[in-house]
């Protein structure tokens, strides 16, 4: 197993513990083929995992972001032939980095646990600078999906607003 610093194995408990709740489960195997984030992998419903490989132990919950805001249907053929080439597209890539901050939220990690300094194309600050001042980039395709609620129509409705969720994983 990677050998990981005390607090990000605190960390990753919360994490797995989390997805397992929620319906995402993480899979233990090597990963011997590049990916795109080191020592991940994503599969039908599910996020493979080689430890030795993982820089990270942040990125599971963006990757495990990734399935959440894909629709049922299509979170089911993730890692196959019949996926979509051109999975997941760009809304979808916003919406899973939104997805990843409520979740750190819900879990009470660290901001720089999830948007660490080597990912986001080197914009984790900026992305923690906009969700920490209330701009949070792709909510609407997070209200649209069903997934969470702006303020306005939190309101209106009297449901609590994002970063609340409504449900983890889209329909």
């Amino acid at each position: 197993m990677h050998k990981l610093d005390h607090q990000d194995d605190v960390y990753l408990k919360k994490v797995l513990t989390f997805l397992d709740r929620i319906g995402i489960d993480v899979i233990e195997r090597p990963i011997e083929h590049a990916t795109f984030l080191p020592g991940l992998d994503l599969g039908p419903s599910c996020i493979y995992v080689d430890y030795a490989r993982l820089d990270y132990p942040g990125d599971i919950l963006h990757e495990a972001g990734h399935l959440a805001v894909t629709p049922s249907a299509q979170r089911a053929i993730v890692g196959s032939a019949q996926q979509d080439k051109d999975w997941p597209p760009q809304g979808e890539e916003i919406a899973a980095i939104l997805w990843s901050y409520a979740a750190a939220i819900e879990l009470d990690l660290p901001l720089n646990f999830i948007f660490h300094e080597h990912g986001y194309k080197d914009d984790s600050a900026w992305l923690i600078d906009n969700f920490a001042s209330g701009n949070y980039i792709g909510l609407p395709i997070m209200e649209w999906a069903g997934l969470s609620l702006g303020p306005q129509r939190a309101a209106k409705e009297g449901k609590p607003a994002f970063p609340a969720m409504l449900r983890w994983l889209r329909e």
